[in-house]
């Protein structure tokens, strides 16, 4: 066996308190370590002012920002970790400090690629992801980091349930297909809608609710199999920009339908299973529904969503992360 590590992540936020795909795909991969004997923490530099102290979440130390002294536990981390927006500066405590850092890359976004390539390994969440970072690299004459692609890892026995009656969206955020959603309540009046609340993002809200729609609030993903998957016959993810789609996978997991807009990252994730129709074209979404909500179409359909489902287990992507976390803490920072 390795020795035990000292994995420690700086991050803007983390569950239950933002909920975000990144955020539990990030937990996943870190609750993977955890498993794994290393001793695994999480400082926030941004939300969870209103938490309680320092809480563990499936077995990862988490100390809100009120509560956390991250120089001390990253001065003495045996490997350092951020996304997103804390990237830079993980990057920085890593060159000042002689810790190998870790970027995990959630976008093709300029920032996102460019922030990784001063880390000693970049974690890309999809095969197009990666292949857009090594063109940016390219292009801009930078050196490109270690690598390992993880894609977002769901653990089917977290979200696997009966699925319910409702056409849901999560996250009704513009950009996440929000007026798209309201669009079609109103053309079906005759069809049941489940909207949640994202955790980022102006959520677009009609002045009146339609009585054949609910909205949830943002719901922490521990809870999104009983209070949202377990009411879900059909996934819609118009979403505009989509790395991945975390959403769609977890709903596949119970054999639940998703309709989405083609971005690379959905045609990726959710390949042969996934059902495609343009954001801008509300007629194809509501002729799509209405063919999913014949049982035999539904059916065939969510036979294939399951299918996707198993080749999507996370296990080996899960391992190689582990592995590489290990290698890097052992070779240490870049020369």
């Amino acid at each position: 066996m390795r020795r035990p590590l000292r994995v420690v992540a700086r991050v803007h936020g983390y569950p239950p308190d933002h909920n975000a795909g990144a955020e539990w795909m990030l937990h996943t991969m870190l609750r993977a370590l955890a498993d794994r004997g290393h001793r695994v923490s999480v400082h926030l530099f941004r939300y969870g002012a209103g938490l309680p102290g320092r809480y563990d979440l499936d077995g990862v130390a988490v100390h809100p920002i009120q509560s956390s002294y991250f120089p001390e536990a990253g001065r003495d981390a045996d490997v350092l970790i951020s996304h997103l927006e804390g990237v830079p500066a993980i990057a920085g405590y890593g060159r000042t400090w002689r810790v190998p850092t870790v970027a995990v890359v959630h976008n093709t976004h300029a920032p996102s690629v460019e922030g990784a390539a001063a880390c000693d390994l970049a974690v890309y969440n999809a095969r197009w992801t990666r292949a857009e970072a090594e063109d940016y690299y390219g292009r801009h004459r930078l050196t490109p980091p270690a690598e390992v692609v993880v894609r977002p890892p769901v653990l089917a026995a977290d979200y696997a349930t009966t699925p319910g009656d409702r056409v849901t969206l999560v996250n009704l955020y513009e950009d996440k297909g929000g007026a798209l959603f309201w669009e079609l309540a109103d053309r079906m009046p005759d069809v049941q809608f489940l909207g949640v609340r994202g955790a980022y993002g102006e959520q677009v809200m009609p002045g009146r609710i339609p009585d054949n729609a609910e909205v949830l609030p943002q719901i922490p993903g521990s809870q999104m199999r009983d209070l949202v998957y377990a009411r879900s016959r059909v996934v819609l993810m118009p979403s505009s920009y989509e790395s991945w789609g975390r959403v769609g996978v977890e709903a596949m997991t119970s054999g639940i339908p998703v309709i989405a807009h083609p971005t690379p990252g959905l045609v990726e994730s959710l390949g042969a299973a996934g059902v495609f129709a343009d954001r801008d074209d509300p007629a194809a979404w509501e002729t799509e529904l209405r063919r999913l909500l014949d049982p035999k179409a539904w059916a065939a359909t969510s036979k294939r969503a399951l299918a996707r489902s198993a080749e999507l287990d996370p296990t080996a992507d899960l391992d190689a992360w582990c592995e590489a976390v290990e290698e890097l803490a052992e070779q240490g920072v870049k020369a």
